[in-house]
């Protein structure tokens, strides 16, 4: 098991995690906001059991990547992800994001991974893509409100902003019979509260209002596109069942009650449903 870093054009420093047989086909995971590669542990552990090489990053501004100002936007974020894809030379790779790295595989294999033949497939998993923000072509969004109530509870207080979104919606425990659990809370704290408060800001506009429909238009590659239908995060209707429809090749499941972090709390269901998918 291997990491270290790669730097970027613009002189980022990106932390990644390389682990499992260098010949081996790349499973690369992108996470979701404002979280780090230690995100996807029970994802990256699985596979890497199942002979596969996987590969993990730390978004700019996020864990273990440099803290910088600026370049918090899709564009860049697409950038440093294919940044690490060539510096390992990953090729016919499949990729799998969550939440804002949903956002980024989008437009990583949209402008990067089909035309060097870099990507088998890829994995939506209660993504962002096309567009949260309601808009007058998109009504049923959420509203921009919502955003700035994001923005202005990290300026106060980030701290306890993380801890209230990891205790409650982000997981589900803040419904009654959910069973929570202090060491996911305390690592989704610990994750964000690693990274820049400038990076999970800005970051906010990036995952809200950055539309990715042409994204999901162009992408050519089979795709798996999940969401749970209690996911208070991301609302299912405005992510995964628009994207099973803009996507030219895609297989669509929807998991009755899971949470926005489904991959965490029901890792046992979902994990092999990816597989599945990844062999099939």
């Amino acid at each position: 098991m291997t990491h270290s870093f790669v730097t970027t054009k613009d002189g980022i420093e990106i932390f990644y995690k390389d682990w499992g047989p260098q010949e081996a086909q790349p499973i690369v995971f992108h996470h979701g906001w404002p979280l780090s590669s230690d995100d996807w542990d029970a994802q990256m552990l699985f596979f890497v059991s199942k002979g596969y090489r996987v590969v993990a990053h730390d978004r700019r501004g996020h864990g273990r990547s440099s803290q910088v100002s600026d370049g918090h936007d899709m564009d860049h974020y697409a950038a440093d992800a294919s940044a690490v894809a060539e510096h390992l030379n990953l090729r016919n790779a499949v990729h799998i994001g969550h939440s804002t790295g949903g956002g980024e595989v989008a437009r990583y294999v949209a402008k990067y991974g089909q035309p060097q033949g870099r990507v088998a497939k890829a994995i939506l998993v209660s993504a962002v893509p096309p567009l949260m923000v309601k808009t007058a072509g998109n009504p049923d969004g959420t509203p921009i409100e919502v955003f700035d109530g994001f923005r202005n509870a990290l300026a106060a207080n980030r701290a306890q902003f993380f801890l209230d979104v990891a205790s409650g919606p982000f997981y589900g425990f803040n419904r009654e019979g959910s069973k929570v659990s202090q060491g996911v809370i305390d690592n989704w704290w610990r994750q964000g509260m690693m990274g820049s408060a400038k990076a999970h800001y800005d970051g906010i506009k990036a995952f809200s209002e950055t539309d990715q429909t042409e994204d999901l238009k162009a992408i050519t590659v089979p795709m798996l596109v999940i969401q749970g239908d209690d996911d208070q995060i991301v609302p299912y209707k405005d992510a995964v069942e628009l994207q099973a429809k803009l996507l030219k090749n895609s297989t669509r499941k929807i998991y009755k009650g899971f949470p926005h972090g489904m991959l965490t709390t029901h890792a046992d269901v979902i994990n092999p449903d990816l597989l599945a998918f990844i062999k099939a």
